[in-house]
């Protein structure tokens, strides 16, 4: 290997090599020992692990009675919530793209729950909004009914969501050639032809991104549902993560708890692939 071949694989490693060790030791490693507990009976605590093949994925599907009504209220949530996030956080963009004067004191507002971690942003809906507003919608007993607690989780995962979005859309509209839209104006279009036939095709690659996350968080919700419900009332509103982190820590079943995990990353992750390959394909080109 010449001498320039030898620099440049010297340059990939000082720079690549860093981010690929802690990648690996953080994400792969872990994820490779979580399949292969997968298919054991560790509690978590025992020196001593026993395979037991697909005993845990047949237990999962014939004996586990919550596995699956924490996933059919996490594919509610997520329908719910990846809609209402998306629509929020594109409205707010589309104003927010406007010469109003408090433009950039408003994108700083609504961007600010995202910063704040869903614990927290939990226990504010706890225990301060309704105490600090006094407005009878906030007293109501939200979290204490099936309907008014999943409808408590869905609000305050799109408070605290749909302004990272907002960013993304507020970035691919500034992206959109005036040009376009002046011959469309021109032509005689009204401000919601522009909107549908104009600015959402150029701005799809941006839908692909912000769809792809929100189904990824919606999935993956499990700080607001510990903080706001605990799984309650009766289990009704236990997302799948929530489920998880229960039969893994709390019933000290590591071995089940990671088979769940494993099969609901395969789920997950099938159907991102089929959302990121349907949107994409309606992306154009200017």
């Amino acid at each position: 290997m010449s001498r320039k071949a030898w620099s440049q694989v010297g340059q990939q490693l000082f720079f690549i090599g860093p981010a690929a060790f802690f990648f690996t030791l953080i994400v792969v490693i872990p994820f490779l020992l979580g399949m292969y507990y997968s298919f054991t009976d560790w509690n978590g605590v025992s020196g001593t692990v026993a395979w037991v093949g697909l005993d845990n994925f047949t237990q999962i599907f014939a004996k586990d009675s919550d596995f699956f009504p924490a996933f059919w209220f996490t594919t509610k949530f997520t329908i719910v919530g990846v809609v209402l996030t998306n629509l929020l956080g594109f409205a707010l963009a589309y104003v927010l793209t406007k010469p109003l004067k408090l433009r950039n004191a408003l994108r700083t507002i609504f961007f600010m729950p995202n910063v704040i971690g869903g614990l927290l942003l939990g226990f504010i809906w706890q225990f301060i909004i309704g105490d600090a507003t006094g407005i009878g919608f906030f007293n109501l007993p939200w979290l204490g009914d099936e309907i008014t607690a999943f409808w408590g989780i869905i609000i305050v995962f799109v408070w605290q969501t749909a302004g990272y979005l907002m960013v993304i859309y507020i970035a691919a509209m500034t992206n959109v050639p005036k040009d376009v839209m002046e011959a469309a104006e021109i032509d005689g279009a009204t401000r919601g032809q522009v909107l549908r036939h104009v600015i959402v095709p150029l701005i799809m690659p941006a839908v692909t991104v912000c769809l792809f996350l929100a189904i990824s968080w919606s999935f993956k919700m499990f700080d607001l549902n510990l903080s706001l419900t605990k799984g309650g009332p009766f289990k009704s509103t236990e997302s799948v993560a929530l489920n998880i982190y229960l039969e893994a820590f709390q019933n000290n079943r590591y071995g089940l708890g990671t088979a769940k995990a494993f099969l609901f990353f395969i789920i997950v992750a099938v159907i991102t692939l089929i959302q990121v390959r349907i949107t994409k394909s309606k992306e154009v080109e200017v």
